[in-house]
């Protein structure tokens, strides 16, 4: 079979679920039977064709299909780990919320409407990942924005569904205009759309063959798309505020959908990789948004915006990851926290999840600063020891030790409560546990850098900016998990109650983007309307 055929083969499943969307015009009501199964069909086509896919790029490697369009810009499909990868894990989740949404939204007066409009969705993240030209790329990340718009607002007489939407289009336009410069520049640079051509191009030169004015600008608008599309602080308020939508929605966007912006930085890897600047933007508000929204996350009431924070945090940390050059570690995140999020949003009515999901309960021993030190000291030495045995270079893999490090950080409280017992068991079954945690991390990372070895560039050296960068970051980190630990001992005083309800509310940045879209008014609009309709049925 030739490249071109078992590359377009691929388009059988994101054309499936845009049959399913079409079927939706005819059955948009109640119990649409046709749509269901329309939809079930296509969940299962698109894991058969993951299987296709992947056998084949398995085989071959690179697939891809002749280039329908003009000057090297237009239609044509890339298939490697990369998007094989991608392809599975939308497979996966579109299947397990196609069948919760077809039992949650059972008897809904617009079910087939809104199987549709999933549909259409998943059909067009599917098509974002398998696009291997400049122009396809671009038309398929503006259709995922427009699909995600129709769900947020499947209910319009919900004012807080309608406010999230605006900010989220507005954003996402934004995050258009931002990619429209970053693709023109790189088409003017090297005169082709086709993504394989950019990228040889790139690997077979040298840094100084390139415009550092072209290059640079080209990533901080890709950058700058990522960002935008990922809900980074300080323009994360509408992934708050989208609760009002069916919890599919919820699952689809927080497991899905928000990843197209860490999606886009290991795509164009090779891109970013010749850059100074962008990758050092990525990590410090990456890096700064995951601190803000891990710590926010804590002081919040409601399970489902908790969840919100939670995935703010964890598009940063991707994104940061990203930005020191550790793509398969930031892959790996993003697919274990897709599937980790699915799961939180489609069980998030269970009590069970709810008594999981509570906050550390109040210690009652006194927490010693010098043991809080010694425990987060103890996990660093743990993880360096475990990683120079494993035979990670210090030098070249410094990025893949800074994500460790991260990742480790969160079992120094572990240490800690093991110092505080003054109990050897339980000190022993910590280290364990923490053994256990690196030995997954780097299992895990090294079988990602080996699907991703010819779509990502290798670990190098980095420079004195993401050196520094990296090192008050990992400062930064150290000092949140020091302060959470003592954080149950520290005496509540009005300070510390002020400083919890500015957290709670994201220092207010949400405030300002709703006097901008006018939420006010908004807001204001629907209690009219709805005390005209109760006036209306009194009469």
């Amino acid at each position: 079979m030739s490249e071109n055929f078992l590359a377009l083969m691929a388009l059988l499943s994101p054309a499936a679920f845009a049959l399913t969307a079409i079927s939706s015009w005819i059955q948009p009501g109640f119990r649409p039977g046709l749509v269901k199964r329309m939809s079930y069909i296509s969940a299962i086509l698109s894991i058969a064709m993951v299987a296709w896919s992947g056998f084949f790029v398995f085989e071959r490697g690179l697939l891809q299909s002749v280039l329908v369009g003009v000057n090297g810009l237009g239609f044509n499909i890339r298939l490697d780990s990369l998007s094989t990868l991608m392809l599975g894990l939308i497979a996966l989740l579109g299947f397990i919320i196609i069948k919760f949404s077809n039992t949650y939204l059972d008897g809904d007066q617009r079910q087939g409407a809104f199987m549709g409009r999933l549909a259409a969705t998943i059909a067009s993240v599917q098509l974002l990942v398998l696009s291997g030209n400049l122009g396809l790329l671009f038309v398929s990340w503006i259709l995922t924005s427009i699909s995600l718009h129709r769900l947020l607002v499947f209910y319009p007489d919900r004012p807080g569904a309608q406010i999230a939407a605006r900010k989220k289009y507005i954003l996402a336009r934004l995050g258009d205009l931002s990619l429209f410069f970053a693709f023109l520049l790189l088409y003017l640079q090297f005169g082709s759309g086709n993504l394989e051509v950019i990228f040889t191009a790139i690997k077979s030169s040298s840094s100084a063959d390139f415009s550092f004015m072209a290059v640079e600008a080209t990533t901080l608008f890709l950058a700058l798309a990522a960002l935008l599309k990922s809900a980074q602080f300080p323009t994360h308020g509408w992934l708050i505020e989208v609760m009002e939508t069916p919890t599919p929605v919820s699952a689809l966007l927080h497991a899905g959908l928000l990843n197209a912006g860490p999606f886009l930085i290991i795509r164009m890897a090779y891109v970013m990789d010749t850059s100074t600047v962008a990758p050092i933007l990525l990590m410090v508000v990456g890096g700064s948004t995951a601190l803000f929204a891990s710590v926010a996350y804590l002081t919040q009431t409601s399970i489902k915006t908790a969840l919100g924070y939670s995935s703010v945090a964890h598009m940063g940390f991707s994104l940061m990851v990203c930005g020191l050059g550790a793509y398969p570690a930031a892959m790996l995140h993003l697919v274990a926290h897709s599937f980790y999020k699915a799961h939180a949003f489609l069980s998030s009515g269970s009590v069970i999840d709810l008594i999981r999901a509570a906050k550390v309960t109040r210690t009652s021993q006194s927490v010693s600063p010098l043991k809080v030190i010694s425990g987060i000291a103890m996990a660093l030495t743990l993880y360096t020891g475990f990683a120079l045995i494993w035979g990670i270079d210090p030098v070249n893999e410094f990025a893949l030790l800074v994500v460790g490090a991260v990742i480790v950080l969160g079992l120094a409280r572990l240490f800690t409560s093991a110092l505080m017992v003054k109990s050897g068991a339980l000190l022993l079954q910590t280290s364990l546990l923490s053994l256990m945690v690196t030995v997954a991390f780097f299992t895990l990372e090294s079988s990602a850098r080996y699907l991703l070895a010819n779509q990502v560039p290798a670990l190098a050296l980095p420079g004195w900016g993401k050196i520094i960068a990296a090192g008050l970051l990992l400062l930064a980190f150290g000092l949140v998990v020091f302060i959470q630990i003592i954080a149950p001992q520290l005496t509540p005083g009005p300070y510390y109650r002020s400083l919890a309800i500015h957290v709670r509310n994201g220092f207010y940045a949400n405030a300002l983007f709703d006097r901008l879209v006018g939420a006010l008014s908004i807001h204001t609009n629907a209690r009219q309307l709805e005390k005209k309709e109760l006036q209306e049925q009194q009469v």
